[in-house]
């Protein structure tokens, strides 16, 4: 491991989990914590809580289709959502530069107020801290959930299983690309609309037809690649996904061509993958379909087998496929 902190090691890709095994688990090592999964679960007066926190530090603050603000919120929401949780409530704390615009602080809030609104949930606490011009860049939130996890809704990184139908809810890559066309310094004149979005409400939907989804995960930093292998590691099975059947938007593919970047690789904001019983795939697709935040949901791939040596394998055309890495560095700095 590096002997200091690089951007690689918060990409949520190989450093981030590098950084975490070697340094915080050595210490903070729980059954909570040691799941590594979006959110813990932890179990309080006969009732399952998710809770989970996440820190905010996106630039540029403003980009197409949202702001660091709508990020936050989503952000956390999603991460209690995907563990099955319904959101309760959340903390909102902010880290201001002197000097920076009321006007700015006051577009943020009042659009994590309309997002918190749209989730459902209520801002319970909070803090600010002001340092000094330069001390940081703008202004960065760090934001905290928590929500009740139903009794029979049981799901996770490590309850993926052989035969399961891997399914992502959206195109993928959005966020990512709408990151990069927002900095001025790369001087697009096209903008890429992020997928930042609240998911709450689409995954509450898919439980009450398919309560037995066996694993979903927001394919946030380190993009779907990263995910599938995190889920590979933690379920210890190997998967396959076919690169024709992912969904990307041809403007993501254009942003890719031109920087040389992948998007399975690229962060979303507003997109989960799924792993589920084969039977239980067409309902899900279905009702996933009917709302606004998975009518592109697409079938990518399955788990093909339970193994001690766990692997993404991608099926190109004409190819066997190749193997399909968890992300190895960053892209691209200040995603999220």
């Amino acid at each position: 491991m590096n002997y200091k902190i690089s951007l690689a090691h918060g990409s949520g890709g190989g450093k981030s989990r590098e950084l975490i095994e070697n340094i915080f688990k050595k210490y903070f090592s729980n059954p909570v914590l040691d799941r590594m999964d979006d959110a813990g679960v932890l179990k309080l007066n006969g009732k399952n809580l998710a809770f989970t926190t996440d820190s905010f530090v996106v630039k540029p603050i403003f980009f197409e289709g949202g702001d660091i603000g709508k990020l936050a919120v989503s952000g956390t929401v999603n991460d209690l959502a995907v563990m099955g949780a319904k959101p309760a409530a959340l903390t909102a704390a902010f880290i201001i530069e002197e000097g920076f615009e009321i006007e700015k602080l006051e577009r943020i809030i009042k659009s994590m107020k309309e997002t918190a609104d749209e989730a459902g949930v209520i801002i319970a606490a909070g803090d600010t801290k002001v340092v000094e011009k330069g001390s940081t860049d703008g202004i960065f939130i760090n934001t905290s959930g928590i929500g009740v996890i139903p009794e029979e809704i049981k799901t996770g990184g490590a309850m993926a299983k052989s035969g399961d139908v891997i399914i992502v809810s959206g195109c993928i890559g959005n966020h990512g690309a709408s990151i990069i066309t927002s900095r001025e310094d790369l001087g697009f004149k096209t903008f890429v609309r992020s997928d930042v979005s609240p998911l709450n409400g689409l995954i509450e939907s898919m439980l009450e037809v398919v309560p037995e989804i066996h694993v979903m995960r927001d394919a946030t930093r380190g993009g779907l690649a990263t995910v599938l292998n995190e889920i590979a590691i933690q379920s210890e099975v190997k998967i396959e996904v076919l690169e024709e059947k992912i969904p990307i938007q041809e403007e993501v593919k254009g942003v890719c061509g031109l920087l040389g970047l992948d998007p399975l690789y690229l962060a979303n904001e507003g997109r989960i993958a799924i792993f589920v019983k084969e039977e239980d795939t067409q309902k899900l697709l279905d009702v996933m379909r009917e709302h606004k935040y998975g009518r592109e949901a697409s079938v990518i791939g399955n788990v093909v087998d339970n193994t001690k040596e766990p692997v993404v394998i991608l099926k190109t055309a004409g190819s066997g496929g190749r193997i399909l890495d968890m992300l190895s560095g960053e892209p691209l700095p200040r995603i999220c």
